[in-house]
C-alpha cells in the first residue's frame, strides 16, 4: 500500500486553512502549524473561549466564509486527515532532501522546527514531504514624535485587542495612517463603544478616480467600502483625508495628537496643525509580507514578497507559498491563492500535473484581486515626505533606543548608504525584533531602498535548542 504523502502548512489564516482543506480532501495528510491558540489568523482572529462572547460574529465580516472553513477543519481533524498544532511558533524550516540516510527519506524532505510552551522553549519538529508557507504579513510602522507613548498602538494591534480579548484600547480614539485597514478598525472601535474622534487618512480620495476601471470591476469590494462609510457616518466619525498625525502628546501616556493637512506632494502644510484630545491612537501605514522562513529556505523574492508561479510554487522544490507572504491583498485573495496551492500540492505529491480547470475560478479571482489591490496601493501610500516630521530626538529603533539623529549622522557624516551599514554603525535593528519593526523607518531616514533582511531564524531561539546534537529527536 502506498504511504500517504504529508504536507506541513505553516499558518492557519485564510490561505493556510483553505489550502489545508483542499489538500486534505484529496488524500494528503496535513499538519497545520500555527502560533495562535485557535485557527483563523489575524483576519478571523477568534475571541478566547473563556471570555464567553455571545455574538463573536459582530466583530467580523465574511463570517459565513469563516464558518465554512472552521467546520471543514473540524471535519478533517475528526477524520484524521488534518492535525492542527496550536501554540507552535515556527523558527526554521530545514530541507532534508539532500541527505542520503534512509531515516530522513522515510520521515520526509522537510523538517519544520517550532517552539512550544508558555516560554517558547520546548522544541517540536514536524516532518513533511512538502511545505506551504502561509505566514501572513505584519504592519508597517513609521515613527513620529511621541509614537512611543503608552496609548499609541498599531491599527492591527487595536483590532487584535478587540477581536481576541474584547478589550478597547481606550475610550477616545484617533485612527490614522494609510490604507484600507483603517476603515474596519475605526468601525470596530466605534461599534464596540469607543468614541472615534477622527479617522485620519493621508491618501487623496480623488486619486481613486484614476483607478475607476479597476475598481468598477469589483462591485463587492466597493459595496464593502460603502458599508464601512455608512457605519462611520452612523457613529458620527469625522474623516480627514489628505492629512496625517505629526505628533503625539502626553505626560506618561497619550493625551492628544496633532493632525495636519498635506499638500499635493505629501508635505505638511504649515499652520494647519490641529490638536485632537484622545487616549488612544491606532496608526498604520500598510503591511509587509512575512518572508523570514522563505528567505532562510532560499526562496526567491519579488521585491519584498515571496515569488511564486501560477501554482503558488516557489523556486525551491517542495515549497509553496500563499496569502500575504506573496503580496498583501486581504482574505479573499489569500483564500484564492490557498486553494490553488492546496490543489497543486495534492497533485504534485501524487506525481501529477494539476489541471488548470480544477482551479480556474480561483485563478480568475486571484488575478482580479491582485489588480484591485495594486490599484489601491498606488493611492493609499504613506506621505512621500514623512521623514521630514521625524525630529532628531525621536526614537526610531525601540529595541536599542536609537534616535533619528544617530541614523542621520550615520548617513550624512559617516557615509552609510544602506540599512546594513546603518545597523552596524548605530545598532538600529540589532534588538529583539531584528529590525522587523524599525526596518522601513531606518530605510526611509537613510534614503535607501526598503529591502528584506535575510535572517537565519524567523524568531529568537533558546541556545539550548540550537545546542542539541544533529539528529537528536525533538
Amino acid at each position: 500500500m502506498t504511504e500517504r504523502r504529508r504536507l506541513a502548512v505553516i499558518g492557519a489564516g485564510p490561505a493556510g486553512l483553505t489550502a489545508a482543506l483542499a489538500a486534505a480532501a484529496r488524500g494528503v495528510l496535513v499538519t497545520l502549524v500555527d502560533s495562535a491558540p485557535q485557527a483563523g489568523g489575524q483576519f478571523y482572529r477568534q475571541t478566547a473561549p473563556e471570555l464567553g462572547a455571545r455574538r463573536p460574529q459582530a466583530l467580523h465580516h465574511q463570517w459565513r466564509t469563516w464558518e465554512r472553513l472552521r467546520d471543514g477543519l473540524a471535519a478533517h481533524i475528526g477524520a484524521g486527515r488534518v492535525t492542527h498544532l496550536t501554540g507552535h511558533h515556527v523558527w526554521f524550516v530545514e530541507r532534508q532532501s539532500g541527505t542520503s540516510t534512509a531515516d530522513d527519506t522515510a520521515r520526509g524532505s522537510f523538517a519544520v522546527h517550532a517552539l512550544l510552551g508558555p516560554e517558547q522553549e520546548e522544541p517540536v519538529t514536524v516532518h513533511a514531504d512538502a511545505v506551504l508557507l502561509a505566514t501572513g504579513g505584519y504592519e508597517k510602522v513609521l515613527p513620529f514624535p511621541g509614537w512611543t507613548l503608552p496609548g499609541v498602538v498599531t491599527a492591527g494591534g487595536a483590532q487584535a485587542m478587540l477581536k481576541g480579548g474584547l478589550v478597547l484600547p481606550g475610550r477616545t480614539a484617533v485612527v490614522a495612517g494609510a490604507g484600507p485597514l483603517l476603515l474596519p478598525v475605526a468601525v470596530g472601535l466605534a461599534s464596540a463603544g469607543a468614541k472615534v474622534a477622527a479617522l485620519v487618512e493621508s491618501a487623496d480620495p480623488r486619486n481613486l478616480a484614476r483607478q475607476a476601471r479597476v475598481l468598477a470591476a469589483h462591485p463587492a469590494k466597493l459595496a464593502e467600502g460603502a458599508r464601512y462609510a455608512a457605519e462611520l457616518a452612523r457613529h458620527r466619525v469625522r474623516a480627514q483625508v489628505r492629512s496625517t498625525v505629526v505628533a503625539a502628546h502626553g505626560t506618561g501616556r497619550l493625551e492628544a495628537v496633532t493632525v495636519a493637512s498635506l499638500d499635493g506632494d505629501g508635505r505638511v502644510r504649515p499652520g494647519t496643525g490641529r490638536r485632537v484630545p484622545c487616549d488612544t491612537l491606532a496608526v498604520g501605514h500598510g503591511m509587509l509580507p512575512h518572508t523570514d522562513l522563505a528567505e532562510a529556505l532560499g526562496c526567491r523574492l519579488d521585491g519584498v514578497a515571496v515569488a511564486v508561479d501560477d501554482e503558488q510554487r516557489t523556486d525551491v522544490p517542495g515549497v509553496w507559498a500563499a496569502g500575504e507572504a506573496t503580496g498583501i491583498g486581504g482574505a479573499a485573495l489569500a483564500s484564492a491563492e490557498g486553494r490553488i496551492a492546496g490543489l497543486s500540492i495534492a497533485a504534485r505529491l501524487d506525481s501529477r500535473t494539476p489541471g488548470r480547470s480544477s482551479y480556474a475560478s480561483a485563478a480568475k479571482a486571484r488575478a482580479g484581486l491582485r489588480e484591485f489591490f495594486a490599484a489601491v496601493d498606488t493611492v493609499c501610500a504613506p506621505p512621500a515626505h514623512w521623514t521630514e516630521q521625524v525630529t532628531d530626538d525621536t526614537v526610531v529603533c525601540r529595541c536599542e533606543e536609537v534616535p533619528a539623529s544617530a541614523i542621520r549622522e550615520a548617513v550624512d557624516e559617516l557615509g552609510a548608504g544602506d540599512v546594513r551599514t546603518v545597523k552596524l554603525l548605530t545598532r538600529a535593528g540589532m534588538g529583539w525584533c531584528q529590525g522587523r519593526m524599525c526596518g522601513p523607518a531606518v530605510a526611509g531616514l537613510a534614503r535607501c531602498p526598503e529591502t528584506p533582511s535575510r535572517r537565519p531564524f524567523a524568531r529568537p531561539v533558546p541556545l539550548g535548542v540550537l545546542a542539541r546534537e544533529p539528529g537528536e529527536p525533538s
